[in-house]
C-alpha cells in the first residue's frame, strides 16, 4: 500500500502535526500556495519524496502548475486551481485553492481537495488528507489539524 500525505494552502505555515504525519508517508504531495519555499525544504528533510505544484500565491517558477503521476495503474493530476471540467486523461484530480475539502466524482473523474492548513473556508476545519492507494483502489481520509 502507498500512503500519500496530501497538503494544500500552507501559506507559510507548517504545523508540527503535519511534520509528525509526514514521517508516516511514502510520498508527500503539496497542491500549491506554499508561499515560503523553506516550507518545501522542511518537508523534504523529513524524507519521503515531495511533489509540489505552484499555486496562485507562489512566486517561484521552479514548481510546475500541473503534475501528472501514475500510481498503481491510476492516473493522478495535481494542480492548485481545479479545472472547470473533468479532464479526459486522468482518474483523479487533486487540487487546493478553494480552502474547502472535496471528495466528488464528476463524469467519472474523482476530484479531491485536502482542505486548507491555514485559512479554511465555509466552516471547514484546518485539514490535510491521507491518500492510500492499493491494488488500483484509493482510500481518502481527511485529517483535522488542531
Amino acid at each position: 500500500m502507498l500512503r500519500v500525505l496530501v497538503i494544500a494552502d500552507t501559506h507559510n505555515k507548517l504545523p508540527q502535526k503535519i511534520v509528525d504525519l509526514a514521517h508516516e508517508a511514502n510520498e508527500i504531495w503539496h497542491l500549491g500556495d506554499v508561499c515560503e519555499p523553506t516550507i518545501t525544504d522542511d518537508l523534504e528533510a523529513i524524507g519521503p519524496p515531495l511533489t509540489v505544484v505552484r499555486g496562485n500565491c507562489d512566486w517561484t517558477s521552479d514548481w510546475p502548475l500541473v503534475v501528472d503521476l501514475t500510481r498503481e495503474g491510476l492516473k493522478f493530476r495535481l494542480q492548485h486551481i481545479p479545472p472547470e471540467s473533468p479532464p479526459d486523461d486522468v482518474d483523479v484530480v487533486l487540487h487546493g485553492h478553494t480552502h474547502v475539502p472535496r471528495n466528488e466524482r464528476r463524469k467519472g473523474v474523482l476530484f479531491l481537495n485536502p482542505g486548507c492548513v491555514t485559512r479554511p473556508n465555509r466552516g471547514s476545519p484546518r485539514s490535510v488528507a491521507w491518500l492510500e492507494i492499493e491494488n488500483g483502489r484509493i482510500r481518502w481520509q481527511l485529517i483535522e489539524i488542531t
